[in-house]
Order: C-alpha cells, then structure tokens, then sequence
C-alpha cells in the first residue's frame, strides 16, 4: 500500500515489505530512506534478491531507480514497469559514462545488466557508471534510489585477483555513492552475501538494515552489532528461515522487529529450484541417445545473437520513459477515462506542501520530488511541471499566489519580472502587504520566503531588490522604513524591523 494516511491525516510515502510476527504489516518510509540509506545482508538462499525486488516494485511509482544487476536477475522489471534495461557488454566506457549523465538529466528508472563481464570488468563497469551518475551536474540532482545487489563485489573488504587499480576506482565510487552521495540525491541500498567481505566504510554508512539469515560467527557478530543485540542474541540470525529479515532503522523500525517479506510481480529469469523428476528412461536408450553417432551432416548454425541497441537509441529511451500508459485489452478510446486538469491539483499540493513550516527551508531537489510524488497520487500522469518550471511556481506559493493566472496579480508580477525566481516570494509579501495597507513583513517572514534564517541575506536581498527597482526604501526621522513601488503608489506601514535591516 502507498501513500497511506497517518493519524493526523498526512499521506505517508511508505511502502509495504511485509508482515511481522503477529502479521501486521511492515512499512519502509521511503523518504527517510532516501536520507539514510539501506543495507541488506544474507547468505546466498536467504532471500536478499527477493527483498529487493519487493522494495523496487513497491517503490516504482515513487522514486527514480537505478539498479547495478551483476547476475541479470532484475531484468525483467523492465516487462512491467518502465524500467530501461543497459547491458553493459555492448557498451564502451565512455558510452556507460554518457549513458550515467542522460539518466541523472532524465530521472529515468535503469537495470545495468553485468552478467556478460567478467568480475574485473564488472568493477571497472560500475566505476565509470557510478561515477558519471555523482558527477552530474546541480541541476540534476534528482532524488535516486541506487540499488546495489552483491556490493562485496564492488566495494571489498580486501584485494582480490582484480588489479589494484580497477579495485581502487570501484571501491571508490561506492564509498562516495554511501558517504558523499546523500547530497546529490544518490539513495544507496545495497544488499551483500558477507558482512566480513564488505569494505567497512561503506557499510557504516547506512542506518537502516535488514539482516537475513547467515552462519559464519563473524558475520552473526557484525550483524548483532549493528541491530544493536548482544553476542548471545546473535543466534537468532542464524535460525532465520528463508525470506524472513531482521530490520531495524529509522526508515523501518526503531526497534529490531522480524520481517517476513511479501510475494513480488515480477520472477528472475533463473527459473525455480525444486526438485524435477529425472527422465523415464532406461538405461541402454540413455546410453544411445549419449553415444550415437554424429549426424555426416554438419549441424545448423545457431541463429546469430540480436544486435545491441545502439546507445544512442537507449538514451532516447531515457528521454521517452513515461509515455502515455496504453489502454488495457479490450478497452477503446471511447472508453478512455476523461483527462484530469492539473491547474487547480498543482495549487493544492502546494498549498499543501507549504503546510509544513520548515519545507522552504529543505532543498529544491527534495521539493520537487516531494511535489511529484504528490502530482502521481492525485492520479495524473505525468508531473505538470518541470524543475525551472516548479521553481517558479513554488516561489510564486510562498509570496501567496497560487494561481498565477488570475488578473489580481498581473501588476505585481509585471514589477517582479526584473528579479529572479527566488526572490519572487519575498517581493510579493512586500507587494501584498503594500496593496491591503498592512505593516511589513518582518525578518521571519522574510527568511522563510527566501528559504535562509540569516539576518545578514535578507538585508542584502532588500538592497538588491532597491538597485532593480522593484522596490525603494524611504527612511523617516524616527528611524522606521517605508518601502514604496516605482509600479503603483502603495506602501507598507512602517516597519521598525524592516528599517534595521535595510540602514
């Protein structure tokens, strides 16, 4: 279940994993994931890949995915959700590298497929990807959800039969995806077979965990520890049954509860495991059929594999991600439900967001993908607004204006044309307050509208709102601050406050 209401009636951005003990369900916020990362350990059996693939499918409506798949196994998220699939066999380094920075600039949901390299080439794959997706520019810090399956592998504990240098660039790419990657919008979730083989300073970086079952003495005592239980508690890892998780973390649990993990959409491409019925054959015709003799005539060739994607065509897959979802069988146009008017949603998912006290302070990045999550649970589409497009708008929502088009505001908006998008929102407080004879708004308000809590940027954002002409600050003889519109003769009442922060 996503997006449930809480007691107070907010929508949560939680996703459901599971069940506990008493089989009630267990929920992973989404967001504070995002904020404080995820690591998932088990050994092989456990049912890590499983978890996994859970947590994408659940979360796939809510945040932009990327997932380094070094076996192929979550390849076939692309056959129900939108899900670009990059194998990384086809593609040089620099083509992997461009492919990282398209997908940042795009938000586009990726499985980079490793299974056709080797181990060394794996490492040297994930590098260059990893750090084309860190090195992205500001503007495409999106919030991203990096799913990591059997990071030892990236990220070792110790040298290995790979170079030094290929091991150096891989390890260092996901210390900075776990350490540094938070303020770029890069959400590690990686899941590992051993705790022991994991490099420490990356592991230490997550604070949510989900430990699976596992027998070495080592790993159990790693596991305790960071679950917070004492050694002798550290058996009840080991009793773990298949599919059944240890979580703990502020995106899951503040205490160590069990987890048993929920039935998934999608299947890996690997089959089933149980036991088959040997062939009904007896034992002369087996061995005929293994030793006849060759046929004289020379065996068909294989048909040849299917050409790769060129990498131009995947990253205008990147661009194309969200089309319009297809009518389902047996449905017509006719049938088709009537388009939704994003105006009055966009206006009040604002309204909404700035409900919270403390959300012009959080970064625009973080705010966009809060709107757009909140646009997808109103059921539209796709987002109505882009980045710049948002920016403005929410500017516009913090002045009070949530409905730029209505003609009340043509003459305030034509005079705040000659500044910038952020400080739209502090001139339209000035401008309101001016238009309804009301006193400034003091440093508070100011900051708040600005998103800073410091005195020194709202007194040089007065002045430099004087210098464009937006605004001109009269002083009387008693010290007080009149701020006049070159547009229209309105005035706020003075403000002392506004005058110590303006002389």
């Amino acid at each position: 279940m996503r997006g449930h209401p809480d007691r107070a009636g907010r929508v949560n951005n939680s996703i459901e994993i599971g069940t506990d003990a008493a089989g009630a369900p267990v929920r992973i916020d989404v967001q504070e994931l995002l904020a404080t990362r995820l690591l998932v350990q088990g050994n092989s059996g456990s049912g890590k890949s499983h978890l996994l693939r859970r947590m994408l499918e659940e979360s796939a409506g809510l945040v932009q995915q990327i997932v380094i798949d070094p076996e192929g196994d979550f390849v076939t998220l692309a056959d129900a959700y939108s899900h670009v699939v990059v194998n990384a066999g086809d593609y040089n380094e620099r083509e992997i590298a461009t492919m990282g920075a398209r997908i940042r600039a795009h938000r586009a949901s990726v499985v980079l497929s490793l299974e056709s390299l080797d181990i060394e080439a794996q490492m040297g794959c994930v590098a260059a990807f990893l750090n084309a997706l860190f090195d992205a520019p500001r503007d495409h810090w999106f919030p991203a959800l990096v799913v990591v399956d059997e990071a030892q592998m990236f990220a070792p504990s110790a040298s290995g039969d790979v170079s030094d240098a290929v091991r150096r660039a891989s390890l260092g790419a996901m210390t900075n995806l776990m350490c540094r990657g938070r303020k770029r919008g890069l959400a590690g979730a990686i899941a590992t077979q051993r705790l022991a083989k994991l490099a420490k300073n990356v592991a230490a970086e997550a604070s949510n965990f989900l430990m699976g079952r596992t027998f070495l003495d080592i790993d159990m005592a790693r596991a305790a520890d960071l679950l917070g239980m004492e050694r002798r508690q550290a058996e009840a890892i080991r009793d773990l049954e298949r599919g059944h998780f240890l979580g703990l973390g502020p995106a899951i649990s503040r205490r160590p509860l069990s987890v048993r993990i929920g039935s998934t959409q999608t299947a890996t491409r690997m089959g089933t495991h149980s036991l088959l019925p040997l062939p009904a054959a007896e034992p002369q015709n087996m061995r005929t059929m293994l030793f006849a003799e060759m046929e004289s005539a020379p065996p068909r060739p294989a048909p040849p594999p299917p050409k790769p994607a060129p990498a131009s065509e995947l990253m205008r897959q990147f661009a194309d991600q969200e089309p319009a979802r297809a009518l389902s069988d047996g449905e017509n146009e006719a049938e088709a439900p009537p388009a939704i008017d994003p105006a009055p949603i966009v206006g009040a998912v604002l309204e909404d967001m700035l409900a919270d006290p403390e959300c012009a302070f959080h970064p625009e990045a973080f705010l966009y993908q809060d709107f757009s999550v909140r646009c997808r649970m109103q059921r539209l589409a796709q987002v109505p607004l882009d980045l710049a497009a948002f920016r403005r708008r929410f500017a516009l929502a913090k002045g009070g204006i949530f409905d730029p088009a209505d003609p009340r505001w043509t003459g305030m908006l034509d005079a705040a044309a000659r500044l910038p998008d952020d400080m739209l929102a502090p001139f339209l407080l000035i401008a309101q307050a001016a238009t309804a004879g009301a006193r400034c708004p003091d440093d508070d308000m100011l900051g708040r509208a600005y998103g800073t809590r410091s005195a020194g940027r709202i007194r040089r954002l007065v002045e430099y709102m004087e210098k464009q002409g937006a605004i001109v600050v009269r002083s009387d003889f008693g010290g007080r601050a009149r701020s006049a519109f070159p547009n229209w003769g309105s005035a706020p009442r003075p403000s002392e406050h506004v005058a110590q922060l303006v002389q």
